[in-house]
């Protein structure tokens, strides 16, 4: 904190001098700290999961083991990102019935979501992988399906201390944006769909 605001806030508005902003890079360089994050991708706007399959391809290209589970998109998706990641040999795997506002059956949609998780968690304490993807996730928080305090509770329990866990979703609770280390917010300014029109498209989209 400085005078009582968060450091980011002087960062990002510009208020941290550049002495101070390279001070605490050096700071940093020197002290060689490093730590497993919880990292969130949160907001309205499109990209929350297309950001986090970056961060796993560029954990990949560095030799870093790397998975994930998609909650909500239906356990036979094909979409393009799932072919590539397939292709280079990482498993994201999408294990839900489809989107909730198209759920036939939305108890078998919550049914699978926490079967989901059950598998993640089994995942992350195994000790296999350095990031791994919760793809979707925040939406089992905010439907109440999950409750925040344990799910936080138990990744601080049982993650271990080098993985990355990546979360994405909607509506992140406070809860969880406390207990992260990176939270980012995508606000949507303009939408093709919405602003003109236009579907959702093939390697945009899906």
């Amino acid at each position: 904190m400085i005078e009582g605001r968060p450091v980011a806030e002087y960062v990002f508005q510009g208020i941290e001098t550049p002495a101070d902003a390279q001070a605490r890079r050096e700071a940093a360089r020197a002290a060689k700290r490093q730590k497993g994050l919880i990292i969130v991708n949160t907001g309205h706007g499109k990209g929350k999961t297309t950001a986090a399959i970056g961060m796993l391809l560029r954990a990949k290209g560095r030799t870093l083991r790397v998975g994930g589970i998609q909650f909500l998109k239906h356990e036979n998706a094909n979409y393009g990102e799932l072919r590539a990641l397939k292709s280079l040999g990482v498993a994201l795997n999408p294990m839900g019935d489809g989107w909730t506002w198209k759920s036939q059956d939305l108890q078998e949609t919550q049914a699978k979501a926490l079967q989901a998780w059950e598998v993640a968690k089994t995942q992350i304490a195994s000790g296999d992988y350095d990031v791994f993807l919760l793809d979707e996730f925040t939406y089992l928080l905010s439907y109440g399906w999950l409750e925040v305090e344990a799910v936080v509770a138990w990744l601080l329990a049982h993650k271990p201390p080098m993985l990355h866990v990546i979360i994405t979703g909607r509506n992140a609770p406070p809860a969880l944006i406390a207990a992260a280390d990176l939270v980012t917010e995508m606000n949507a300014l303009k939408h093709p769909l919405v602003d003109q029109g236009i579907r959702a498209q093939k390697g945009i989209e899906f």
